[in-house]
């Protein structure tokens, strides 16, 4: 070999070996020396993410943190959450303050392209509506024009506000806030005469009114807004053990593993099943974990169907329908792919 083949190889190495530490030292690995996961959520809102007085954390958003701690570390209260604003969620997560961004965002090409982030699929679908205090002449966003709209600032509702009202020839003043509750006390003080915001979250939010009974959601949906957790796009590894979480709550719910039997789950002898519980495929090692990943959990937090209805469903406070979160086997458009 000559010493210019030599030199060469010996560079190929180096940047072999380069690669292969930067790699092994990703996000996974620095959760689990941290010993803890550092979740994004929701300053406030209802069913997604909301703190009680003791400091403990519950919601639709803050059961997902948990499920992607339990799988990669082990136990589901090995989480640290991190309240953001609209404003604030994308530069901490690729700043590297937090490792995962869990906080009812919408999935879009300019936040991917522009932001250097991966979102891992959807947990939520969502779609932007309207909220105004109860008027018995106005049944329909079409009825809307001339209309002082309060909406936040920092979120994709502000774009699709403007696009709706050009589509449809009407006109409106655009009344900007900084947060959801600014933006809510808008509402009630007078200072506009409609609310617009994700579904779900007006759901949340009309229960923040002193009369939440005198505030009406319009029926129509005027985007497609597809909630889910955020990852850094330099980290394919942890993208796919978060995305994989998210896949694996929904297909446990498809074969009918719940967080009451999902230890007796192990005893099954439905491939899909075993699969999922971790007792054949070895499945978990393909994406840095134990086999039992998945199991973990939806034992700690349940399946797709359960997280949704203790935390946003038609017995919870919020009393959200299923609707296109429903499995696609059921009416719905909820889907994920096989675990094999």
């Amino acid at each position: 070999m000559s010493t210019e083949a030599r030199a060469f190889a010996g560079v190929l190495f180096a940047l072999t070996i380069s690669f292969a530490s930067a790699v092994s030292a990703g996000t996974l690995d620095t959760v689990r020396q941290r010993g803890t996961l550092a979740c994004g959520v929701n300053q406030g809102l209802f069913g997604f993410a909301e703190r009680n007085d003791k400091g403990v954390w519950s919601g639709f958003d803050v059961d997902f943190c948990r499920a992607v701690a339990a799988a990669s570390l082990g136990d589901p209260d090995k989480v640290s959450f991190v309240p953001l604003s609209a404003a604030e969620r994308f530069d901490a997560l690729r700043e590297g303050k937090i490792d995962l961004l869990s906080r009812n965002s919408t999935w879009t090409l300019e936040r991917e392209a522009d932001l250097s982030v991966l979102f891992a699929g959807i947990t939520y679908h969502d779609g932007q509506s309207f909220m105004v205090m109860r008027k018995p002449d106005v049944t329909s966003a079409l009825e809307l024009d001339g209309s002082k709209v309060c909406v936040q600032t920092g979120t994709t509702s502000q774009a699709n506000l403007a696009d709706f009202f050009r589509a449809n020839s009407m006109k409106y003043e655009e009344r900007p806030f900084p947060t959801p509750a600014d933006a809510l006390k808008g509402l009630a003080d007078g200072q506009c005469d409609v609310l617009t915001a994700d579904q779900s979250a007006l759901y949340a939010m009309r229960l923040e009114l002193k009369k939440p009974s005198e505030a009406v959601i319009l029926p129509d949906v005027i985007s497609k807004e597809p909630l889910g957790p955020v990852t850094r796009a330099d980290d394919p590894a942890w993208f796919n053990v978060v995305k994989w979480v998210n896949f694996a709550l929904v297909n446990a719910e498809e074969v009918g593993v719940t967080s009451q039997n999902a230890t007796e789950a192990s005893g099954s002898t439905k491939p899909d099943v075993r699969r999922l519980v971790g007792v054949e495929g070895g499945l978990g090692k393909k994406l840095g974990l134990d086999d039992a990943w998945a199991l973990r959990a939806v034992k700690s937090v349940g399946n797709y169907a359960e997280v949704y209805e203790r935390n946003v469903g038609t017995k919870s406070r919020l009393g959200i329908p299923r609707g296109l979160n429903q499995l696609w086997s059921m009416g719905g458009i909820l889907y994920a792919p096989p675990l094999r």
